[in-house]
């Protein structure tokens, strides 16, 4: 069986490196590989993936903290669809 059946073409792999790496340029500078230039697949993608989570994480919680505000300033009488209809524009 030939190498070329068993292992993607060489510019198959460049092209892994050049996402992978445009992959570790997104990640924030704290995370571990971001500092790196040589760093495994495997842990870029953790990263991103637990990055990912992260921000989906924090999404959730800032939706949460806008959802009782606006039914604080719904009780003290904001009119909370004019400032929803802002807000979605």
């Amino acid at each position: 069986m030939s190498s070329r059946k068993t292992r993607p073409s060489r510019n198959n792999d460049n092209e892994l490196v050049r996402l992978l790496s445009k992959l570790q340029a997104l990640l924030p500078p704290s995370t571990s590989s971001a500092n790196k230039t040589r760093v495994p697949a495997t842990k870029i993608l953790h990263e991103t993936c637990n990055y990912i989570k992260s921000l989906r994480r924090e999404g959730d919680n800032l939706g949460e903290r806008l959802s009782k505000l606006l039914d604080s300033m719904e009780n003290n009488g904001v009119d909370v669809n004019t400032l929803k209809d802002l807000l979605q524009q």
